[in-house]
């Protein structure tokens, strides 16, 4: 399984905000990484550039490597709607994004680990495939022998809901409502760049 494995703060950091969730190291360090810290000269950046910074930010966000996403973009491109918020509604529908906001995980690479590991199962099929794309009306759940893992349990003790996900304490069993409108999505992502990169 194909996966950014290097240092995430220093990644947050380039971006100016804390893309992975909560970070004390972050909160230490709000300036880009570099050997001169905060005191480096940063000239004015190229529109260019911040394209690709935003295409960057917009990957590690999700946890998706280059191909995928140029995948992803192709799709949103070939559907009908506007192509910068299909694209997110496409990576807010991959079944690694939906188990971290429903709160059965506390990051996107902790639900994508669950995922792989057959933790999850979706209309009560287990389903191994992170990148899986899930439909309105989709039931997401935990394994029955899962249940009791200490991540899940600590992970839906502080769940927030979601606008387009429903989720049921009973049955500990979540569903898809809805593909969400980008008003919906929280993520700081201005996909309109990411639509002007991919179409020079």
């Amino acid at each position: 399984m194909a996966r950014y494995r290097g240092p995430k703060t220093r990644i947050a950091r380039k971006f100016g905000e804390p893309i992975f969730g909560a970070d004390a190291y972050y909160e230490r360090r709000k300036y880009p990484p570099g050997q001169h810290g905060p005191n480096r000269r940063r000239g004015k950046r190229s529109e260019s550039a911040l394209q690709l910074e935003e295409k960057q930010k917009a990957k590690h966000t999700y946890g998706i490597l280059e191909r995928q996403f140029e995948n992803l973009f192709k799709t949103a491109s070939s559907s009908k709607g506007i192509t910068g918020e299909v694209l997110l509604q496409l990576c807010e529908s991959r079944l690694d994004n939906v188990v971290y906001r429903l709160g059965i995980a506390p990051s996107r690479r902790a639900a994508r680990q669950l995922v792989s590991h057959r933790h999850i199962t979706v209309n009560a099929v287990v389903v191994n495939i992170s990148s899986y794309r899930l439909r309105p009306g989709d039931l997401i759940a935990v394994r029955e022998r899962s249940k009791n893992l200490p991540l899940i349990r600590s992970a839906l003790d502080n769940r927030r809901d979601c606008d387009w996900l429903t989720w049921n304490p009973d049955t500990e069993v979540g569903e898809f409502h809805a593909v969400p409108q980008r008003a919906q999505i929280p993520e700081n992502i201005k996909e309109q760049l990411i639509v002007e990169l991919y179409s020079k």
